[in-house]
């Protein structure tokens, strides 16, 4: 074996820890960068927030004062220079800063008997020229956030309403345990019997638990308890008064018929049921007002709301991006912290310091880099997709992340991270960015056209469509030809299937 020396020219890629805390940074979502801007924020003294209007007790002469405003707070915070002394004209204490008037504490009796009213200790009216307390609309609040009781809850809130014995309500809760969160029962009489019947001594009958199931089934919502969808649509017929018009009628339909009117066989149904085309209308507008999920009403989570990371307005008939401040954190050098570090000791306290502002520095230029690339990625695809804000879907340009990364020089990966989970807001609606993304398709004009525009024309074609006789997926492709756009049947069908359209012969309607 023989040894020899060599030389190789390369180039490397080297990942520092600050460029993978940038790149881990930018295809954060805004929630996530909250936590992580928290959770630095908790191990690092050397970092805090600009909005933070409290600072921590230094026990410095110069934050002590007379007097002071909220207007002299906001504005000498920014007035650090980094030397850890405070602008001219003192400051009051943090413990003053809560109140702008004298305590009145020794007002306050000591002993106060059991039964005395607050009224009679305070004044229940504010000084004169105090300001008043806003009053909020908690109606509409409370109209926006999801419900918090399930359909269990509920489901038990009755029952224990319901005079039962100690046996029939063990069995009563047995199968609401069993109900499922549409509302249906998804274990058999005989499962549920075995269930209660666990550590009794005499087992329970079959026809006990069907007793209390069928009290289970007259709960509200109607139509809960039921084992398949025609039970279900039963035992809400059932509950509607007897002079519903054409209630029998739905009840015979749905007892023997419900296969022909999944099928939208309307001829066949009007034959077996002996009813005119208005009558077997009316029947089935009955139908479709009952709940086919009765539980979905009742949900445990609370409604998650989309936080837009850029804006885009309007102003002056130019589009104008700008970033969300709110998803944005402002921090800073902590300024008496880092007037600590004294660059000539090297002791291991002052090193941790150093190390920590460092880290600090480090991760404020993370941030600043990772918002002034969202807002020229935000830039570059308002600037492409001008004709959408304008006009709409129809008129969405075909983009990949490749046009992008040649317009800002940057790499696919780098276009791909920024673009997920980032939201948009548009006088059109809010939209992830990654949404203004889509393949396209040739055009008889030797032109493309996207994706998402074809999308939003099928769409509108069977929107308008006959309802009895619907477009078929090749009616569909041969009107996009006579219009320009080369798109195979099997490509409709795909982009159909893929805004969750039923086909045509489930879209038929009875006209």
């Amino acid at each position: 074996m023989k040894q020899s020396l060599q030389l190789k020219l390369g180039q490397q890629l080297a990942m520092t820890p600050q460029l993978q805390q940038a790149i881990r940074l930018l295809q954060l979502s805004s929630l996530e960068l909250s936590i992580e801007v928290q959770q630095v924020l908790d191990s690092n003294m050397m970092l805090e927030l600009e909005d933070d209007s409290e600072l921590p007790d230094l026990g410095l002469d110069s934050l002590s004062s007379d007097t002071t405003t909220s207007e002299d707070l906001d504005g000498s915070r920014e007035d650090w220079n980094g030397d850890g002394n405070a602008p001219e004209g003192g400051r009051e204490s943090p413990e003053d800063w809560d109140s702008g008037v004298a305590s009145t504490t020794e007002d306050i009796p000591q002993d106060l008997p059991i039964d005395i009213d607050w009224e009679d200790v305070f004044d229940s009216t504010l000084p004169q020229g105090a300001p008043q307390a806003p009053q909020e609309d908690y109606g509409d609040r409370e109209s926006q956030v999801g419900t918090t009781e399930t359909l269990r809850e509920h489901l038990l809130w009755q029952l224990n309403l319901a005079p039962l014995s100690a046996a029939d309500r063990k069995i009563g809760e047995a199968i609401i345990d069993a109900i499922n969160e549409d509302g249906y029962l998804e274990a058999t009489v005989e499962e549920i019997r075995d269930i209660v019947s666990v550590g009794e001594p005499q087992p329970f009958l079959s026809e006990e638990v069907t007793a209390v199931l069928r009290l289970v089934q007259m709960l509200e919502p109607a139509g809960v308890g039921a084992r398949d969808l025609k039970e279900c649509l039963l035992l809400q017929l059932k509950q509607l008064p007897p002079e519903t018009p054409w209630r029998e009628e739905a009840r015979t339909l749905c007892e023997h018929h419900l296969t022909l009117l999944a099928s939208r066989d309307y001829a066949q149904l009007g034959r077996r049921l002996d009813l005119a085309t208005d009558d077997l209308r009316a029947v089935i507008a009955l139908i479709r007002s009952l709940a086919p999920r009765p539980g979905g009403g009742f949900s445990a989570t609370n409604p998650e709301y989309l936080i837009p990371d850029v804006f885009v307005r309007k102003i002056k008939g130019r589009w104008r991006v700008e970033l969300n401040g709110e998803t944005m954190p402002q921090l800073r050098i902590n300024p008496y912290y880092a007037n600590l570090v004294r660059r000539a000791a090297n002791t291991d306290d002052n090193n941790a310091l150093r190390t920590h502002l460092q880290e600090a520095k480090w991760f404020i230029k993370s941030l600043q880099s990772r918002s002034e690339t969202l807002l020229r990625v935000a830039n570059a695809i308002v600037e492409r997709q001008r004709a959408f804000l304008e006009h709409g879907e129809e008129a969405m340009r075909p983009l990949i992340l490749h046009d992008i990364a040649d317009a800002l020089g940057m790499h696919e990966s780098t276009i791909s991270r920024v673009t997920t989970r980032k939201y948009l807001y548009t006088p059109r609606g809010t939209f992830e960015l990654k949404y203004f993304f889509s393949s396209h398709v040739g055009t008889s004009l030797g032109g493309e056209a996207s994706s998402t525009a074809i999308r939003a024309v099928i769409r509108k074609l069977i929107s308008a469509e006959n309802g009895d006789k619907p477009l078929s997926d090749s009616i569909i492709a041969s009107i996009l030809s006579k219009q320009g756009v080369n798109v195979a049947r099997r490509t409709v069908a795909k982009y159909r299937e893929g805004m969750q359209i039923p086909p045509s012969n489930e879209r038929k309607k009875l006209v």
